[in-house]
């Protein structure tokens, strides 16, 4: 076995690169089935958000695609927690919940292309569904109501700098597709854009007041809940039966993998001998059959690299495709790939 040392700044580089898949189980590119769980829905947990599955609960190969959720600043469009403290509500935790993880300022509002408002839907994608982060551009979601099909999609296309909050990138929600805006901003008249689209975090915010109104000013007259004394997850039933009417939500995950590279560099007068028993007689430590010509023109068969550190401990072992054969005519260039 031999050894030959790696220059740090001339012998490795270090590259990244974005990988994107499909996020939907069974690697369908469009989810354009729905169900939900009536178990999941009766119990604590359908007081808080309602799971998506792409297939019957009650299948083997049933698996939560996203959550659909609904938050109000006030607290109302859900039930109270104790019927004798108002406003205090599960909606209302929701909102408190999003507001610190996307806003991280309880005394902030979430401000849709302009426009604040207090409430609004949350579909969280299912963090099984993908490795790193969602993918800009591939995001479109159809909902039906009010006669028409609104087709939504995040703005990344569209804008010449990306916003960032607590929850990383920003994207606001628009009526397009593909990244894009069908004409001008997107956005629906005096309620601003459609929502966020936070692709470090999984998340889909969803304008209430945008989807509210009707069809001539951008909306699908989704009629959101917002009494005090209204049944919990009724919004979040309400807007499933949009996605499920449509029966098309598009989107795609993408992760950076970043590939550590190493070059061996062999020049011809190295590695031409080897160790191995069958090259060296064990009691003569002399080359064997010298009538062949091996202590002239030696030969070997490069088969393995290992990666050592300075204290000649094995971190990594590459096996090449094929024997490579060597000897003082040739030399030898290895790149190695480490992905992390």
């Amino acid at each position: 076995m031999s050894f030959l040392p790696l220059n740090s700044g001339t012998d490795f580089i270090v590259n990244s690169e974005a990988i994107t898949a499909t996020l939907w189980s069974g690697t369908v590119p469009t989810l354009a089935t729905f169900f939900t769980s009536s178990t999941q829905e009766a119990s604590s947990a359908g007081n808080y958000y309602l799971n998506i599955y792409q297939t019957a609960s009650s299948e083997t190969i049933s698996e939560v695609q996203f959550a659909i959720a609904y938050a109000n600043k006030q607290g109302s469009g859900s039930a109270l927690y104790n019927s004798a403290v108002g406003g205090n509500s599960y909606s209302r935790t929701i909102y408190g919940q999003y507001r610190t993880l996307v806003l991280g300022d309880e005394n902030a509002d979430f401000n849709f292309g302009g426009v604040t408002q207090s409430d609004f839907y949350i579909l969280s994608i299912d963090r099984t569904r993908y490795k790193e982060k969602l993918f800009p551009g591939t995001f479109n979601l159809q909902l039906s109501g009010s006669g028409r099909t609104l087709e939504l999609t995040d703005d990344s296309k569209d804008i010449a700098s990306v916003s960032f909050n607590d929850a990383g990138r920003v994207f606001q929600i628009v009526s397009g597709s593909n990244g894009a805006a069908y004409s001008g901003t997107g956005y629906t008249t005096n309620s601003g854009s459609y929502g966020y689209f936070l692709p470090d975090i999984g998340t889909i915010i969803l304008n209430a007041p945008a989807l509210d109104l009707s069809a001539a000013n951008g909306g699908i007259a989704l009629n959101t809940t917002r009494s005090f004394d209204g049944d919990t997850g009724v919004n979040n039933t309400r807007l499933f039966a949009r996605i499920s009417g449509a029966a098309s939500f598009q989107l795609n995950s993408e992760e950076t993998i970043s590939s550590n590279y190493a070059f061996i560099k062999v020049p011809n007068s190295e590695m031409n001998y080897s160790e191995n028993p069958s090259f060296i007689s064990a009691s003569t430590g002399e080359i064997i059959y010298l009538d062949q010509g091996f202590n002239f023109n030696p030969r070997t068969y490069a088969t393995t690299v290992g990666l050592y550190n300075d204290n000649n401990d094995l971190l990594a072992v590459a096996k090449l495709s094929r024997p490579i054969p060597k000897d003082f005519t040739k030399e030898l260039a290895i790149r190695i790939k480490l992905d992390f």
